[in-house]
């Protein structure tokens, strides 16, 4: 048992990624059901469609799960109240001030974890009272820091600053990419695009099928400033690239990106005028399996890879 699986009452060190338009409470539910801890992705539903999915969580598995929140969305107030009303025990936030709602949390004697893009957020998620935090790198899919640092990197110079638990994330979707996170001073660790890709995400097919032909490359950090996310190379992504040839001003971005993007390309699978959010490791998932699957694979990986180390002599 080591701090992450301690904490959240787990059998593995393994976390899913609240993503938005794919973490429904199917995905969650199967991910704590195969010994990791699964996340409903909260940014992407509305108040009474996220109570909704709580409780068929609740009922489609006894272990622990949790909500991940993304404090920049609008109805903050009223997710936070449906999340006390429902009883939930884990919330993992996102894209905000950790101080505004940790201490409400904790009150309320719900665990809190909190994600960052680098040493100085990591360091005031602390100071702020939360519980663990995810150390998301550069490589990572969806919203992500402007810093470009990458996992590698982030990894060990958060961990010289904490004395909480760390969770890796960020271009980890293997057993050998969990290793690597721990062996660098890591906990556990956070998985989104390898779960995006499974039989019970809740992206559409068409999605589903374009992570597993995005190769090294064909993703990119954009949007930086409004929202830096990382997104695949499509019509969209390319009639960015050519929106910012000409200077744009941050009116002309927001007005070009429009609403319901992520809905569209990963819910809606319209791979053209939609944003398709994945993390560079997609060059590496090759096939949509259930979460079961993912999660032995990963584990056994691991396990070898270890037993690879220890037998090597350097």
């Amino acid at each position: 048992m080591n701090r992450i699986t301690q904490l959240f009452d787990i059998q593995y060190p393994i976390v899913q990624g609240g993503m938005i338009w794919n973490s429904g409470y199917k995905l969650a539910s199967a991910v704590s059901n195969a010994g990791g801890l699964g996340l409903i992705g909260a940014g992407s539903m509305y108040p009474d469609v996220l109570r909704e999915h709580i409780q068929k969580c609740k009922k489609a598995t006894n272990k622990p799960f949790g909500v991940n929140v993304p404090m920049l969305y609008p109805n903050i107030e009223e997710i936070m109240q449906i999340i006390i009303d429902e009883d939930v025990k884990i919330v993992f936030t996102s894209a905000g001030n950790p101080k505004t709602w940790t201490s409400f949390l904790k009150e309320k004697g719900i665990t809190v974890v909190h994600v960052v893009s680098s040493s100085k957020f990591a360091l005031k998620a602390q100071e702020a009272g939360v519980d663990a935090i995810v150390a998301e790198g550069f490589e990572a899919g969806g919203h992500n820091g402007r810093e470009e640092t990458t996992t590698l990197t982030l990894i060990p110079m958060v961990k010289e600053q904490l004395t909480i638990p760390l969770i890796a994330a960020g271009g980890i979707a293997t057993g050998r990419g969990m290793l690597a996170a721990m062996v660098l001073g890591a906990d556990g660790v956070q998985m989104g695009s390898r779960f995006a890709a499974s039989t019970e995400s809740s992206a559409h097919d068409n999605f589903k099928k374009t992570i597993l032909e995005t190769k090294e490359g064909d993703t990119m950090l954009t949007l930086k400033e409004l929202a830096p996310v990382r997104l695949i190379k499509n019509k969209f992504f390319n009639d960015l690239q050519e929106l910012y040839s000409k200077c744009p001003s941050v009116d002309d971005l927001k007005s070009h990106l429009g609403r319901a993007r992520a809905k569209k390309g990963m819910f809606e699978g319209d791979l053209n005028e939609g944003e398709l959010e994945i993390g560079q490791i997609a060059g590496i998932i090759h096939e949509i399996l259930p979460v079961e699957v993912i999660i032995d694979e990963i584990i056994k990986e691991f396990t070898m890879a270890k037993q690879e180390i220890q037998n090597n002599t350097f």
